[in-house]
């Protein structure tokens, strides 16, 4: 791994606080510490239990220094309440050794029991400075326990026998200093991982909601009063509810609830399939129990069985696309000879008229089977889309042009477009097979109806999207609503003579263009809208 040639600045390098929190605590237990024992000395010496229970070396030094200790110590407790600079709590452990040597040696040394506060204050030091700084604190306490005892013993021949306690306390000192380290150091390693985990699952969290967003199949957690505890957006979507969280179920999806006793009842039945309001798909719950702080909650998953149909229905179409490709001549072949003969035998001139009408009727479906056999196979043989940036109310314009010259007198094509330009990116082809069928259908239906047919083409934006929207709609019977869940699947026909193929490629179609094909309910005729993608996301 590349090492860096940065050098870190000595009062960052020697200053250590695994968080600013706990940094604050810290200097707080050491304001509190130092304020204790500048209270226990100045009541030691208001008390004048010094002179009895120490043998003093300066008794008015270690008085005024008792007082200076604590005043300097109240001071510097309001003064310094942030730990932000290395450098002031190097200053601030160094004025604490400092004064408690001079204490040290006015009690008279190693008999004063005093040495002790050196190695806590410097224990203290250590766990908020690190390094060097720590190190020097200690070596600071060390030497002062050692030059002090020396010095005492120039005037008081019995301390001479205290330097192996006084190198016994230094060594302490730098023993504290050492663990105090190595502690901190582990804490810091300690608290680094532990926000390393913390950000691992915050990130972890946030990805399981994002999964959980954009998942299709719709995900419930109830708690065993079947209040919802969690829901994501695919579940209310699916069971038509705008807020689900911390509502009941019962009160919003009775059929979901019924599905759920009947599991509670019997784990091993499968939920029988439900549709939550009107139009809305066919779910397949299932439910999971989930154990969650002590409780029994419920997980639910809710699958689309329509997606799942619609997909299982284009593995069966694409198999049977293949089959028919393989064949087509087999079926093709056999059907253009019947057909040819049928032909000509209605050429004879000696047929009676039934046996013509048989000839007809041989005709008619042979064509029709030829019909199906054609569509089939531009479903197995259909191309890749070339999208391209079409203009689409000038595209309209040619093409209703272009129909209105094929069409027949008693059928009109009527056009109405916003103005401005309104473009999109799209197979020209594939498009033009779109409209035409549709616009096709409409004519057909409204011409059973009135003596004229019609169709309305009708271009717009769509004001919540700003996605360019064709409706095609027509003024025949309509859709009757027991046929709409069937609309776009294939070989369904409301015609004994269509092969309901027509929607299903049109849709297919469509999606290979990124554009959309749905039907939207209106009285007085069916209605069909394309929502066509946006010229800049489209391919």
């Amino acid at each position: 791994m590349p090492t860096s040639n940065r050098t870190i600045p000595l009062d960052r390098a020697d200053f250590w606080s695994p968080s600013a929190e706990q940094g604050q605590r810290i200097l707080r237990l050491y304001h509190l510490y130092r304020l204790s024992v500048g209270l226990a000395l100045v009541l030691l010496v208001t008390s004048n239990m010094h002179r009895e229970l120490l043998d003093m070396a300066d008794p008015q030094l270690f008085r005024y220094g008792s007082w200076a200790y604590l005043a300097t110590n109240v001071v510097l407790g309001v003064l310094l309440q942030q730990a932000n600079r290395p450098l002031q709590l190097f200053g601030l452990a160094l004025f604490d050794v400092s004064l408690l040597s001079a204490l040290f040696y006015a009690a008279g040394g190693i008999p004063s029991g005093l040495a002790p506060l050196l190695v806590i204050s410097v224990a203290i030091a250590n766990s908020i400075l690190r390094g060097r700084l720590g190190l020097l604190i200690a070596a600071l306490a060390s030497s002062g326990l050692i030059y002090l005892t020396f010095y005492l013993s120039l005037s008081r021949p019995a301390a001479t026998a205290q330097y192996v306690q006084a190198g016994a306390l230094g060594t302490l000192c730098f023993a504290a200093a050492l663990i105090i380290q190595a502690l901190g150091r582990r804490l810091q390693q300690s608290e680094t991982l532990a926000r390393r985990h913390a950000a691992d699952v915050a990130d972890l969290q946030a990805l399981n909601a994002l999964i959980l967003q954009r998942m299709r199949t719709g995900i419930l957690v109830l708690d065993p009063q079947l209040r919802v505890l969690l829901a994501n957006p695919s579940s209310q979507t699916l069971l038509g509810q705008s807020q689900l969280v911390t509502q009941r179920l019962d009160a919003h999806c009775p059929a979901l609830l019924e599905r759920l006793q009947q599991w509670q009842e019997n784990p091993a039945l499968r939920p029988q399939s439900l549709q939550a309001f009107a139009e809305g798909p066919v779910l397949q719950p299932s439910f999971v129990p989930l154990r969650r702080k002590g409780e029994r909650d419920i997980l639910v998953f809710l699958e689309d069985v329509s997606q799942i149909a619609q997909q299982a229905q284009q593995l069966k179409l694409a198999s049977l696309g293949r089959l028919t490709a393989g064949i087509a001549h087999e079926i093709r072949n056999p059907l253009g000879a019947i057909s040819h003969a049928a032909q000509l035998l209605q050429e004879a001139e000696d047929l009676s008229a039934p046996d013509r009408r048989l000839t007809q009727i041989i005709l008619d479906h042979s064509r029709r089977m030829n019909l199906v056999v054609e569509n089939v196979l531009q479903l197995s043989r259909r191309r890749q889309a070339e999208p391209q940036l079409l203009d689409l109310r000038y595209w309209l314009h040619r093409f209703a042009g272009e129909l209105r010259e094929t069409q027949r007198g008693d059928s009109a094509v009527n056009l109405q477009c916003v103005s401005g330009s309104i473009q999109t990116r799209m197979d020209p082809q594939q498009l033009t097979q779109i409209l035409t069928n549709l616009v096709q259908n409409g004519l057909r239906h409204s011409a059973r109806k009135h003596d004229k047919g019609q169709v309305w083409l009708q271009l717009f934006r769509d004001g919540a999207t700003q996605l360019p929207v064709l409706e095609i709609s027509d003024d025949g019977d309509g859709i009757p609503a027991d046929q709409l869940g069937n609309l776009f699947e294939p070989f369904f026909s409301t015609e004994n003579k269509g092969t309901g193929l027509g929607l299903y490629i049109s849709r297919e179609l469509c999606e290979s263009n990124r554009a959309r094909l749905d039907h939207v309910p209106r009285e007085g005729g069916a209605c069909f809208r394309i929502t066509f993608a946006h010229p800049k996301t489209a391919s």
